[in-house]
């Protein structure tokens, strides 16, 4: 039952990643602050190579969180995913509440946080590769 909870869980957070990685990485900046409704606003305050470093990540991130426990080659690498997701989750509270951007925009960076947190100790812990 844990090992289909983490699974889910995994493929929430691709899902979302990819997502948002795809339009971080093809729209212009006026095209997501116009697509994003007064939550991609922090696009001012990055460079525009930091936003697309930043989509790049969270490409990344969707992929290792899910690739290498599929494939069962260097499963390892999906906790250390789930890690590297927590540190970009960090990254994004710390600019939501910087900015005053409120519960709509924190939120969610909160609610992926403590999915990755649930997947790095599911995966390191408790259902080891």
């Amino acid at each position: 039952m844990m090992n289909i909870a983490l699974w889910i869980f995994q493929g929430i957070i691709a899902l979302m990643f990819a997502m948002t990685a795809f339009m971080k990485l093809s729209k212009s900046r006026q095209d997501l602050k116009k697509q994003g409704g007064g939550r991609m606003d922090w696009v001012d305050d990055v460079s525009g190579s930091n936003l697309k470093l930043i989509g790049s990540l969270e490409l990344l991130a969707s992929i290792g969180i899910i690739i290498p426990h599929l494939t069962g080659i260097l499963p390892w690498l999906t906790p250390v995913a789930a890690i590297g997701i927590i540190c970009i989750m960090i990254g994004a509270m710390t600019l939501h509440i910087r900015k005053g951007d409120g519960k709509q925009a924190v939120l969610p960076t909160v609610f992926l946080f403590l999915m990755a947190a649930f997947v790095a100790y599911g995966r390191f812990v408790l259902i080891p590769a």
